[in-house]
């Protein structure tokens, strides 16, 4: 740890909003002072899109959902997670 972080009282969220923009957390802190954290209970947000597929396209891929027995959306979803979050 490189120096001393003592905090203000904060009369508002504007105030600590502008405290926290302005300084700069590496005068403070070393990479080794951090931990690593695990939040279970924080759901991903998500969010809700439209997206025009083909008719065929839109069948075949509730063909494979039933087959393998997940909703369609799901199996959408993984393939998009598999493809771009390797």
């Amino acid at each position: 740890m490189k120096k001393s972080l003592k905090l203000p009282k904060f009369k508002n969220e504007d105030e600590e909003r502008e405290f926290w923009a302005k300084i700069d957390l590496n005068v403070f802190f070393e990479p080794e002072d951090f931990q690593s954290v695990s939040f279970p209970n924080l759901k991903p947000t998500t969010r809700s899109i439209s997206i025009r597929l083909p008719e065929f396209l839109l069948i075949r891929i509730k063909e494979k959902a039933n087959e393998i027995n997940v909703p369609y959306q799901s199996l959408i979803k993984g393939t998009l997670q598999k493809t771009f979050l390797r």
